[in-house]
């Protein structure tokens, strides 16, 4: 078992788009270096709150409420970057689209530049033969606003090869993430012969929310929503989620 090198990344990990590791002034750095990749992060952001519409709220893996985040693209708003509220996070996708090969295992990993900010990147394994962009967790433990730019570096992935294939890998298993085109929502797997339980790509998905959290056997609309700065949020939110769009 080993790390792949730059070399070896090119010629066995599906990246696309790939990037060479070069300098880029004012950028965070991105693309591949000794013996990794490092990925950007894209323009479509879910950032948390914990204001809702009506009730408490409560994390719950197994029926994720889609209210509990403020829907963010900074290519629509015209902005380079987002805020995440002090200690809060948000979802996020990468650029790269990945295919893993069978006999590799990928590990995320921060980057020096957002480490040293008190931003933490989350991003569970890249298991044989998954395939897709990857959904990213970014949190900011520190007591302050904090930006984090999109198009730019965000985290490093680290492939490990095995010496021996797996028996079963993620394509064999039908994994509900895989193939996911973007930034994904938490998901269970359901009874057998059904989809996926959960919020999927976007928010909606079989057997969950739709779009903006309405749809079959979710939430429905949500009217007293108001649009800031490219993001949804409800009129109680709290003051440090309004600094999202200053």
């Amino acid at each position: 078992m080993g790390v792949l090198c730059d070399t070896q990344i090119r010629e066995l990990v599906g990246i696309e788009p790939f990037e060479e590791g070069i300098k880029r002034p004012g950028s965070i750095s991105y693309g591949v270096s000794s013996y990794g990749y490092d990925v950007r992060v894209g323009t479509r952001f879910k950032i948390f709150t914990n204001a809702t519409t009506g009730g408490a709220a409560v994390i719950d893996p197994k029926s994720f409420n889609p209210e509990l985040f403020i829907s963010v693209d900074t290519s629509q708003n015209g902005r380079d970057h987002i805020i995440i509220p002090p200690n809060s996070f948000a979802l996020a996708e990468t650029i790269e689209e990945f295919n893993v090969p069978r006999n590799v295992l990928a590990i995320c990993v921060g980057k020096s530049t957002y480490a040293r900010c008190g931003i933490i990147v989350n991003v569970t394994p890249l298991e044989p033969e998954w395939r897709g962009r990857v959904t990213i967790e970014i949190s900011n433990t520190t007591p302050l606003p904090a930006k984090i730019y999109a198009n730019e570096g965000i985290a490093q992935m680290v492939f490990i090869k095995a010496d021996r294939v797996c028996a079963r890998s993620y394509a064999d298993k039908g994994g509900k993430y895989q193939d996911q085109a973007g930034l994904t929502l938490p998901m269970v797997d359901g009874p057998i012969g059904s989809g996926p339980i959960g919020s999927g790509p976007n928010g909606s998905g079989p057997n969950g929310s739709g779009p903006n959290g309405s749809g079959p056997n979710g939430p429905g609309p949500v009217n007293d929503r108001q649009k800031l700065g490219g993001g949804h949020t409800s009129p109680g939110a709290s003051a440090s989620h309004r600094q999202l769009v200053q």
